[in-house]
């Protein structure tokens, strides 16, 4: 959903920037991994589920 005029008449601001957030790490994580050759670490884990919990929040109204 782009953050542009179209994404704000679906979703409210708040909701679009918890979703930025959630892509955003869903991305970065296996780059980090793999690309990278970083070791997967247990804050990948507590941010995803950080996230989550954000995303629960912000959609459940």
């Amino acid at each position: 959903m782009p953050a542009n005029r179209i994404g704000f008449t679906a979703l409210s601001l708040p909701q679009l920037k918890i979703t930025q957030e959630v892509i955003t790490i869903a991305v970065f994580i296996p780059f980090a991994v793999l690309a990278m050759n970083q070791p997967l670490k247990w804050d990948y884990l507590w941010a995803g589920l950080c996230l989550l919990g954000a995303v629960y929040f912000t959609f459940r109204s």
